[in-house]
């Protein structure tokens, strides 16, 4: 069980770099950016934590996305089965539901797992979240992670939505994953993203 107490905030993004179980390893913001990438993973930690901040799209209903790669982000990516479901919530509330998504689903695939549900790219319109990924310096086991976030929607009106994204799954690869890389379904973007180890 990871450790909360004096690392809370740490946790929330609130403090620095903490010491102990949980610490800040790098913070990365986005900047009419295509893509960040996060390198170094090791054994070092049995989890990394990566949260995002106020990811803005620059085209309105773009989906922040995520892979692992191994030795280093741009020799591919490695093969992926997920799992995903969302719930959302209208402003005007019409509109709510809490479904499963196959269309977000992978099934073995190396494409990039959607963290995100059509966000929208207005200044008052971004996404949050966190995703964690577990052991990625094994040479036995698979990868897993999960990942939850939360966005406002591309409606522009009324009708325009919050949605509650979770997914879930694995890196189908027993050796050893070194880096992750995030970026946009389509366009540039703006955002923050940190990444903390926890031992």
């Amino acid at each position: 069980i990871m450790p909360l107490g004096a690392f809370k905030a740490a946790l929330m993004g609130t403090a620095g770099v903490s010491t102990g179980d949980v610490v800040l390893l790098s913070t990365q913001t986005a900047s009419s950016s295509t893509v960040l990438d996060f390198t170094g993973l090791n054994s070092t930690y049995g989890e990394y934590i990566f949260k995002f901040y106020n990811i803005n799209p620059e085209t309105d209903g773009a989906e922040l996305q995520f892979t692992m790669g191994t030795p280093t982000i741009g020799d591919g990516n490695i093969v992926m089965t997920t799992t995903a479901f969302v719930a959302y919530h209208s402003e005007d509330a019409a509109q709510a539901a809490l479904t499963y998504t196959p269309s977000i689903d992978l099934a073995q695939s190396d494409s990039f797992q959607e963290l995100t549900h059509n966000i929208g790219n207005g200044a008052d319109e971004c996404a949050a979240g966190e995703l964690h990924i577990f052991n990625p310096a094994s040479t036995t086991y698979v990868k897993h992670f999960y990942g939850r976030s939360s966005n406002y929607d591309e409606g522009n009106t009324t009708a325009g939505r919050e949605w509650d994204h979770f997914v879930a799954g694995y890196g189908n690869q027993a050796a050893a994953i070194t880096g992750v890389r995030f970026n946009m379904s389509t366009g540039d973007w703006d955002g923050k993203i940190k990444m903390w180890g926890v031992k």
